[in-house]
């Protein structure tokens, strides 16, 4: 199971700081979260996801245990 953690807008979207999620690689992770969250689906292309603090390709296997974080674009400055 991946713990997915989101911030600001996408933890609305989500209805939840975080949830858990089966999935094999980023890629599947973000089609199940677009598929269960549509509210979700509409920001997560622009949001920042990173797996375990770094930045992967959508190719990237997760690990067990891994931690996700999803971050909205932020304004200010």
């Amino acid at each position: 199971m991946t713990q997915v953690r989101f911030f600001a807008a996408a933890e609305e979207a989500a209805g939840a700081a975080e949830r858990f999620i089966e999935a094999s690689h980023l890629g599947a992770l973000r089609a199940t979260l677009s598929a269960q969250f549509p509210a979700l689906a509409a920001i997560l292309p622009k949001c920042s996801v990173l797996v375990d603090g770094a930045r992967v390709d959508d190719s990237e296997p997760l690990p067990a245990g891994a931690v996700v974080d999803v971050l909205p674009p932020f304004a200010g400055g």
